[in-house]
């Protein structure tokens, strides 16, 4: 496994990968790698691809009080990881390296960005688009993975691919789960014994959500009236930003739940901002 630090040597190595007539897969991440990164890993090995993996914490996307200063960076741990799950090539930049000294240059996915997420998170797409942009210009990849933990993310990100005219393909894949239920997360670290125990009703709301559709409600708002009942036993720490019934495409909001649509969650236990999400198909009883 290689470590590239630079721009300059990461289009190295994968271009001598392409020469050799490799497919490049890309798993762009912040480190602290978890099951859920581990399993995009494993998912571009298995499809035989030349594995890249970035491990950059991405300032931009980071708003104000947000927690990028004590963001987990365990390096060495991380590098362990890839090469252990068989990545060819794990770059990592610095932020200068990345950004320069200024930027005058965004990308900005209008629509997609603005609800769930954007509502509380001001600019923080702007950042996730521009940085992905980048590495898909630096990498070059034929597939990139992503997961659908950060469901509004992935949307994004496959309409900046469209739009733009990206020649690659956005694959995402499922959400890992510990054994009670809770997504796993980088920021799961941040959960006291106590907090971490109460964050479970997050994934127990979404399975009433399912349950509910599936027996045939049509009424988001009696949903999601349900889920912030489950949701509140959270305790007096816990704060919901949002519960949403949304379409799997625009994520605007539905009025009548029909076909798929994306059951998607924000609640912040104590200081630590949670987010999970499950797709549902309202015609499958």
């Amino acid at each position: 496994m290689k470590v590239a630090k630079t721009i300059k040597s990461v289009r190295q190595f994968v271009g001598t990968a392409r020469k050799a007539g490799r497919k490049i897969g890309f798993v762009p991440t912040m480190g602290a790698l978890h099951e859920g990164h581990i399993s995009l890993i494993d998912r571009s090995v298995k499809n035989g691809d030349f594995v890249v993996v970035s491990i950059f914490v991405n300032p931009t996307q980071f708003g104000q009080g947000e927690d990028f200063n004590k963001y987990p960076r365990p390096l060495k741990a991380d590098l362990k990881i890839c090469r252990a799950r068989g990545a060819d090539v794990v770059f990592v930049p610095g932020a200068r390296q990345m950004y320069g000294s200024e930027v005058l240059t965004w990308v900005n996915v209008e629509k997609p960005s603005v609800p769930l997420c954007g509502l509380f998170r001001p600019g923080h797409f702007r950042g996730v688009a521009t940085i992905c942009a980048k590495l898909f210009n630096i990498v070059l990849p034929d597939i990139a993975y992503f997961g659908q933990k950060d469901a509004q993310q992935a949307i994004v990100i496959k309409r900046m691919v469209a739009d733009l005219n990206f020649p690659l393909k956005i694959v995402v894949c499922p959400i890992i789960r510990a054994a009670d239920g809770l997504a796993l997360s980088s920021r799961n670290k941040y959960l006291s014994p106590r907090q971490r125990k109460d964050a479970t009703c997050i994934y127990q709301s979404l399975k009433t959500a399912r349950k509910m559709i599936r027996a045939g409600a049509t009424d988001p708002n009696k949903v999601t009236a349900q889920m912030r009942m489950i949701l509140r036993k959270a305790g007096s720490q816990s704060k919901i930003d949002y519960v949403s019934i949304a379409d799997t495409e625009t994520l605007e909001s539905t009025s009548r739940i029909t076909g798929r649509v994306l059951i998607a969650v924000a609640v912040r236990i104590g200081s630590t901002r949670l987010i999970d999400n499950i797709i549902v198909d309202s015609r499958k009883r």
